[in-house]
């Protein structure tokens, strides 16, 4: 990574932009996290704490109510925990969006998320987490996932049935080099038109009340078991309700083919996207106010030399996580800013409901960098 200290041109008549990057930027925000009586009590032992957005505040959400989210909300889950034989506490810290919040409600929970981050040091590792595609990690912490209809602003406050579109799903595994299988599976929401099936692979025919797999003749074990653990997932968020239908090609079920329409968009065949469709983007303070570029990925690697100490990149792994990277050197601006960069630029691309994860230089996690 570069070892040259980049130079800090602000504009000093915008003032906006005076304090970006300062230490006295980074101690105004220290003490407004310090002055949140929210946070009074978070990370201070382990386990789970979650919060809710409440018009621009931060309100404790009752642990009776934990694993239930309302759709028209946003909210703040952080786990503190320790790992074996450390004395000292490490935090994952979440902000989930739910399908039907506003940009004000999810802006105020990245920019509070960022707040709790700052009161702990800059510790915790950030996720941004969205309804109906959250991470394992954020699962786990729940026996179950219930999605309430309506929020806040509406005060609705019981269980409202909420209905699933039918949806198919294609699972494939695949080397995105030679094309010879491999253990890695990618999973693809596609039209729902009989055309679409393919011997070779395994589907998953979401329809609420009965949920299908069907496994192609050709199709491999790696693909069978995680669209078999997505099915659990879907069963369990449902509370166990669903009913599991498995099908082998070429059985034929009138049920099963009942969702399906010749009207239904037929996909082209689906090729998992090459490595050297992976996106990098540049967070940089440098010319005096924040600005994002692309940066070309050579030979369709990620690798260290593509990024800067002194600033935050955006690295999608297309067809894996999308990761927010932290130059040891990165100004306070860039820091505490990237969560609406990195939503904006998922907003419009190919999987906008991607989990995201933050990670620090020197910490990079296994498969980071190709």
């Amino acid at each position: 990574m570069s070892g040259l200290v980049k130079a800090k041109k602000y504009d000093w008549k915008d003032s906006n932009m005076a304090l970006f990057g300062s230490e006295t930027e980074k101690k105004i925000k220290q003490e407004s996290a310090e002055t949140e009586e929210a946070w009074n009590g978070a990370g201070a032992k382990e386990g789970l704490q979650i919060w809710r957005i409440n018009n621009f505040k931060v309100e404790h959400w009752p642990r009776g109510d934990y694993g239930q989210f309302f759709s028209g909300d946003s909210y703040i889950v952080m786990n503190t925990y320790k790992n074996p034989g450390e004395e000292d506490f490490e935090f994952d810290l979440h902000f989930w969006i739910g399908e039907d919040s506003s940009q004000d409600e999810y802006g105020t929970a990245a920019y509070k998320t960022v707040e709790l981050d700052t009161l702990l040091d800059d510790k915790p590792v950030q996720h941004r987490e969205v309804m109906n595609n959250e991470s394992e990690l954020f699962k786990g912490y729940f026996p179950s996932l219930t999605y309430l209809s309506g929020g806040v602003k509406s005060g609705f406050k019981h269980v409202e049935k909420k209905v699933v579109e039918p949806r198919l799903f294609h699972f494939r595994s695949m080397d995105r080099k030679q094309g010879s299988r491999k253990k890695e599976v990618t999973m693809r929401q596609i039209g729902l038109n009989s055309k679409n099936l393919d011997s070779g692979d395994v589907f998953i025919l979401d329809t609420d009340q009965t949920i299908f797999q069907w496994n192609g003749s050709g199709s491999d074990q790696n693909e069978r078991f995680e669209a078999s653990k997505y099915v659990r997932e879907l069963c369990e968020q449902r509370n166990g309700k669903p009913k599991k239908v498995v099908l082998d090609d070429p059985d034929v079920d009138e049920d099963f083919m009942a969702f399906f329409s010749d009207e239904a968009v037929i996909d082209e065949r689906y090729e998992p996207e090459d490595v050297a469709t992976h996106v990098v983007k540049r967070l940089s303070d440098a010319s005096g106010e924040l600005k994002i570029d692309d940066v070309a990925v050579a030979d369709g690697k990620v690798t260290p030399s593509l990024l800067d100490s002194n600033d935050v990149f955006i690295v999608d792994k297309r067809g894996g996580p999308c990761y927010v990277w932290f130059g040891k050197g990165a100004s306070a601006a860039e820091a505490r800013n990237w969560s609406m960069y990195a939503h904006n630029y998922l907003v419009d691309a190919p999987n906008k409901t991607k989990h995201v994860q933050t990670v620090k230089e020197g910490k990079e996690p296994a498969g980071f960098f190709d």
